[in-house]
């Protein structure tokens, strides 16, 4: 047995991995990336993860719209930035939505008992008679 590559075969093709006919969509590969980016986002002020989760929407809706019309790979990237996007900000709105609701209860918790603790005289019953 020898070590000998196989005749007619490239050194890329060696490896396993043969360039593809067309090239990635750009737009794909900046929703993915900004998508996966956006959960670290909260970290880096002034960014934040909501506004790179909504370029991951935006640039995957872009990326889809240029694949069918030029051919380009990278639909599933797109897909998934969309994806993680939506799932990203849905999880922001929910989160935002038990703040509004814990301020809420804890407000009447505290001030609600406070404004009625022996505040408004009780009502007598009237005698009849």
């Amino acid at each position: 047995m020898s070590s000998s590559p196989p005749t007619g075969g490239s050194q890329a093709q060696l490896g396993g991995y043969t360039p593809a006919g067309t090239q990635t969509n750009s737009l794909a590969v900046v929703s993915l990336v900004t998508g996966v980016g956006s959960f670290l986002g909260h970290i880096v002020p002034f960014i934040g993860g909501g506004t790179l989760a909504l370029i991951a929407i935006v640039t995957g809706f872009m990326a889809r719209s240029q694949i069918n019309r030029t051919g380009e790979q990278g639909r599933w990237m797109a897909n998934v930035g969309i994806l993680i996007g939506v799932i990203h900000l849905a999880g922001l709105f929910l989160f935002l939505l038990f703040l509004l609701f814990l301020v809420f209860v804890l407000g009447i918790a505290l001030f609600g008992a406070a404004t009625h603790s022996g505040s408004a005289p009780t009502p007598s019953p009237m005698p009849t008679g």
